[in-house]
């Protein structure tokens, strides 16, 4: 008999719009001689199964719905929602009060690695190369100045929590400083301001394939603007090649980098770690982990799946039966 799964995605963040688009992806490849599927919507105004003429309620009592009658119960949940509550670890933890298995990271990871300072200093605990970088709270009394006694520009300004690269800033220039963590604090009440560091920008993406921790072809990422930022991800204004161009010492590097990485967070399903290479020290820098990596046309992740020889049907497939193993 065929398992049921839920394909859940939307939001509460402005990242529910790539969640759309990753879910349209994931609705386009699933195997459905393999699974039902059924894809929920988690909407600030409630959480529903949408067909054409109405909206079902989910029961959270259970995550079920029931359609004419007839009450559905999942196998398992495919994850497909970025930003809050779905990639900060709140969508895991009520999974696992009521004992339904899911495709990604679970609650502790996915509540860490949604904070980029947490993240930051558990990698460097464990040896990892990361960044110089400040943790900031709005209420902070911390000036641009004392920011700058600390840190040397180049800067990156971003908020803690979230993704997508909304509400992020590269800074060269003193002035432009305050108005980056203006914008920043827009989107959070945390911010990271990090060092720049000079370098080719990696990313690959990383899951679990029968138990064994898999790295996915590496992608170089070539933005047009001065940094990856919304733009450059998902409206075409950045070059992405995969697999990379890159000599295969400096790939082993990241691939190692990477598996340690997803081992040290206790990482599951697929993730998308992002490096900068500096080529004084030869170490691939860690920037952050997406937990829930965009899988819409115009994402990394595919990409790579098919530079691997995979399709994204046997991909939906593995990451569904990783969960249920």
């Amino acid at each position: 008999m065929k398992k049921t799964i839920a394909l859940v995605t939307g939001g509460y963040s402005g990242e529910s719009v790539i969640s759309y688009k990753t879910a349209a992806t994931i609705e386009k490849n699933i195997d459905t001689d393999r699974w039902n599927f059924y894809t929920i919507d988690i909407h600030p105004e409630g959480w529903y199964y949408r067909t054409a003429t109405e909206n079902i309620a989910v029961d959270k009592n259970d995550f079920s719905i029931t359609i004419n009658g007839r009450k559905i119960k999942f196998d398992a949940a495919l994850i497909a929602l970025h930003g809050t509550p779905g990639e900060d670890g709140k969508l895991q933890g009520y999974f696992d009060c009521i004992g339904l298995p899911y495709t990604s990271c679970d609650a502790a990871t996915s509540a860490l690695t949604f904070n980029k300072r947490y993240t930051v200093a558990v990698a460097a605990f464990a040896g990892i190369p990361v960044a110089r970088s400040l943790h900031l709270f709005k209420h902070s009394s911390v000036t641009p100045d004392d920011i700058l006694q600390q840190l040397q520009l180049p800067v990156f300004v971003k908020p803690n929590n979230g993704g997508s690269s909304i509400g992020m800033s590269k800074v060269n220039t003193a002035e432009a400083l305050a108005p980056a963590l203006d914008k920043a604090f827009k989107e959070d009440n945390q911010v990271l301001v990090e060092e720049f560091i000079a370098g080719r920008e990696f990313t690959i993406g990383v899951f679990k394939n029968k138990g064994t921790i898999t790295t996915l072809p590496i992608t170089e990422v070539i933005t047009k603007k001065e940094f990856f930022d919304f733009e450059a991800k998902y409206q075409g204004a950045s070059e992405e090649v995969t697999p990379a161009q890159v000599d295969q010492t400096i790939a082993a590097k990241i691939r190692a980098t990477a598996a340690k990485v997803y081992s040290v967070f206790n990482c599951n399903g697929v993730v998308r770690i992002d490096f900068i290479y500096d080529e004084k020290s030869g170490q691939p820098y860690m920037l952050e982990i997406n937990t829930v990596p965009g899988q819409s046309e115009a994402s990394i992740v595919p990409q790579q799946v098919k530079a691997m020889g995979w399709t994204l049907k046997q991909f939906y497939t593995a990451l569904i039966e990783g969960s249920l193993a």
